[in-house]
């Protein structure tokens, strides 16, 4: 039973590890990290977007500098509000920002 097992387990790394060679074959070195591999998320510039909560949630303290930021969601889910605190608090801190409303 355990032979069967490790012989799966073995076929879906090998499998694993030709579509990944796949991907940066074509996409370029280091566009597909896996993090068991002990690898460093690389360091990230961001900005806080007023809310100590959120920043934690999403990871690295804030939203990404340098890096266009899409935010969605249902009608009156503080979308706005969102962005424009965050566009204020990058404000101060000396940058410039663009706010584009799609709807």
């Amino acid at each position: 039973m355990d032979d069967k097992k490790n012989a799966a387990n073995s076929e879906k790394s090998k499998a694993l590890a030709a579509a990944l060679a796949q991907i940066e074959k074509q996409f370029g070195k280091g566009s597909v990290m896996r993090m068991e591999d002990g690898a460093v998320a690389e360091e990230v510039q961001v900005v806080s977007t007023g809310s100590l909560g959120l920043d934690i949630a999403l990871g690295v303290g804030g939203l990404p500098r340098g890096r266009v930021v899409e935010i969605y969601g249902p009608e009156s889910s503080g979308k706005t509000t969102l962005t424009l605190q965050t566009i204020a608090e990058m404000q101060k801190l000396g940058g410039t920002c663009a706010f584009i409303d799609a709807e």
